[in-house]
């Protein structure tokens, strides 16, 4: 007999809230769509009274998301939880999460709080949730360092106050999977109507234990994990939720669990959010970097090559890796293409399928062969790609070797209103005069906090995808381009990311919030 937990994925909250990974409304709602395509039971998705950025992306994916639970994170203060309430409204099935820390270190030292003052607000917040939705979710914040009996107490009250869902997290990845089970077994056992709720596991990585604990939860009764694509989170990441499920559902002889996931849909939903935050993901990741099905060594092919199971314990087809590198060239239909971007993990609406066939076919011109990794960067961009307001009309360089000549960047840019704008600027090289190019022409100040490029495949025809992330005042965005030029490639990515920026610094406020100023922390 099998049992099932609940997927709870925070790449959009707590994923998001990690330096480098902050995504725009139209990246969150690209992560939204995949996370549902893949039966993520319930999505959160953001933290409504953080920013007004943030509330909108929430109260965006409320609308748009039909089949999972979306989210919204509250602080146990009015203020949040009306945010949070208002932000998921449009949702067809919605839960609000609230939290205030327990331990000892945090209500000395963050909340100056007592004990009671403690369980008096957090029954509050459950209650006043309540008004709000019937699905409400209580975490108490850094768990696994408060006080065993305060524990108990504070989650037999908000249980009593209408909270269908108990968070016991481990805020700073202190835990062993020892810890992990003895907690969940204690609060199972004694606390008042835990039989009644859901019990879940939030398990950070900082001593590389997140998927280890939140396995260790689960067999000690949680039916309920928080998790991320690719691990990603504070400080060293959340629980990894391809890493996870694969887990459940290759050891089901151990632990006897299933998950609503379709795992063929990893794969895809990881290379998606290294696409819209510009962080690759590791070759050696498990599940789902590069080398997770790679045998190199002599010993390991020959077994392999007899039969897979010797040194394969999973299919890579289940995750959603591609069977072969289909070739295709310019003389691929677009039928053919579309299958191929169907089994790379993307269904894509009419309008960016010809988009990307058209891109496809210009790159077809360009290079002799095409491999996954070329059309997946095609797919990405159509998917994740900001409309305006600066377009790039025509970039031309002149470089030469130092000290006799300096590169020279001449740029035109159309805007969204019809202008155009033509700047020329000298630069340390082909890279550098083009940025600063593109920054008189659109008056741009913002920062440049990052930039990298990459080749993609191998050869001298190869793409090169470039990821530039800037920043200005309280915001950050990534931009992304993909080119056989990688200066022509620098250049979509840093406009891309002008254009996002631009978006979020134009986005309409949202109603003002009675929020207390708490420190905004979150489990």
């Amino acid at each position: 007999m099998t049992d099932r937990v609940l997927i709870f994925d925070t790449t959009l909250r707590d994923g998001e809230q990690a330096p480098g990974f902050s995504m725009d409304q139209a990246q969150k709602l690209s992560m939204a769509h995949a996370l549902a395509d893949m039966g993520v039971d319930i999505i959160e998705a953001g933290f409504p009274a953080a920013s007004d950025g943030d509330f909108q992306s929430v109260n965006a994916i409320a609308k748009a998301i039909s089949t999972s639970t979306i989210c919204g994170l509250a602080r146990a203060t009015e203020g949040d939880i009306r945010a949070a309430a208002s932000a998921i409204e449009p949702a067809k099935k919605k839960r609000i999460h609230t939290f205030i820390a327990t331990s000892p270190i945090h209500r000395e030292y963050k909340l100056n709080m007592d004990k009671q003052t403690v369980l008096d607000r957090a029954v509050k917040a459950v209650r006043m949730a309540r008004e709000f939705v019937d699905d409400v979710e209580f975490s108490a914040e850094d768990a696994l360092r408060t006080e065993p009996e305060f524990l108990i107490e504070v989650f037999t009250a908000v249980i009593a106050a209408g909270a269908n869902t108990i968070n016991i997290p481990d805020t700073v990845g202190y835990a062993t999977p020892e810890d992990i089970f003895q907690v969940f077994s204690d609060i199972k056992s004694r606390v008042k109507g835990a039989e009644n709720v859901i019990l879940s596991a939030h398990c950070h990585d900082d001593l590389g234990m997140a998927v280890a604990n939140s396995l260790a939860a689960v067999r000690a009764g949680a039916r309920q994990v928080e998790c991320a694509i690719n691990g990603i989170g504070e400080r060293a990441g959340n629980c990894a939720l391809e890493e996870v499920v694969m887990a459940l559902r290759t050891r089901s002889d151990s632990y006897g669990i299933e998950t609503n996931i379709d795992t063929t849909r990893l794969y895809g939903a990881s290379r998606l959010l290294s696409g819209v935050t510009g962080h690759a993901v590791p070759r050696n990741k498990a599940i789902v970097g590069e080398n997770a099905f790679a045998h190199e060594s002599g010993i390991h092919q020959d077994g392999v090559l007899k039969n897979v199971e010797t040194y394969e314990i999973m299919k890579p087809e289940d995750v959603g890796v591609p069977k072969s590198e289909l070739v295709m060239g310019k003389h691929s239909g677009r039928h053919a293409f579309a299958e191929r971007a169907k089994s790379l993990g993307h269904n894509l609406e009419p309008d960016k399928l010809e988009s990307a066939f058209k891109a496809f076919k210009t790159l077809a011109d360009k290079k002799k062969v095409i491999t996954n990794s070329d059309l997946e960067s095609l797919i990405l961009g159509r998917e994740t790609k900001t409309n305006g307001p600066w377009h790039l009309s025509s970039l031309n360089v002149s470089a030469g070797s130092r000290p006799v000549s300096m590169t020279t960047a001449a740029v035109m840019l159309t805007h969204d209103d019809g202008h155009v704008k033509k700047e020329v600027a000298l630069g340390n090289g082909p890279l550098d005069a083009t940025f600063k190019a593109i920054r008189r022409a659109t008056g741009s100040v913002a920062k440049l906090d990052d930039f990298s490029v990459r080749s993609i495949g191998a050869g001298a025809d190869a793409q090169g995808r470039s990821d530039v992330r800037l920043s200005l005042d309280d915001k950050s965005a990534h931009g992304a381009g993909v080119d056989t030029d990688i200066v022509l490639a620098g250049a979509t990515a840093y406009i891309d990311a002008i254009n996002r920026l631009a978006r979020m610094m134009h986005s309409v406020p949202k109603k003002e919030s009675s929020a207390s100023p708490i420190p905004i922390e979150a489990s």
